[in-house]
């Protein structure tokens, strides 16, 4: 597993090499950071939805849970971030020295469970936007390919096990 994490790791951060694909990649971190992206797209959700305000912003809560879920994990798991080949820096900077799980992925995927699961719009569009900002996190050179599987099943199981409560108690159906 280690040999596979640094080498998925070294192909992805190559792609980082193209200016295009690194700012893309910057823009996508920058913006996933303490789930702001997720935040904001789980407000104006609520804005917009009136219908389904409450579940929207129960869903939001889900993705902030989730996330600190994945903070309060790096704490207790305290594996360092990668080092970059040769010693290249990262292409951002980060809150923090703790790689596993990766938190842009734990509140993504979350975001991704739980805003799909309300609109039909929001399975087709969140999960697209969500896997970015996943692979953003290896195109920068931050995480491991396990951090970022890691981070996305917890998120996803955490807005899974709390399906009932963003939807009032009523089963999806």
């Amino acid at each position: 597993m280690h040999d596979m994490d640094h080498r998925l790791l070294s192909a992805l951060r190559d792609c980082g090499t193209d200016p295009r694909v690194a700012a893309a990649a910057r823009a996508l971190s920058r913006g996933g950071e303490h789930g702001a992206l997720w935040i904001a797209a789980g407000l104006v959700g609520a804005a917009a939805d009136r219908e389904r305000r409450g579940a929207w912003l129960r869903a939001t809560a889900l993705t902030v849970t989730a996330h600190a879920a994945s903070m309060a994990v790096k704490r207790v798991v305290r594996r360092p971030r990668p080092q970059g080949p040769d010693g290249a820096a990262p292409l951002v900077r980060t809150a923090g020295r703790h790689s596993f799980p990766s938190s842009h992925a734990t509140s993504s995927a979350a975001a991704a469970v739980a805003y799909g699961a309300l609109r039909p719009a929001g399975a087709r569009l969140v999960p697209p936007l969500a896997a970015a900002v996943c692979v953003s996190r290896l195109v920068v050179g931050v995480h491991y390919p396990s951090d970022v599987a890691a981070g996305a099943a917890l998120g996803a199981l955490t807005a899974r096990l709390g399906a009932g409560w963003m939807n009032g108690g009523r089963s999806r159906g």
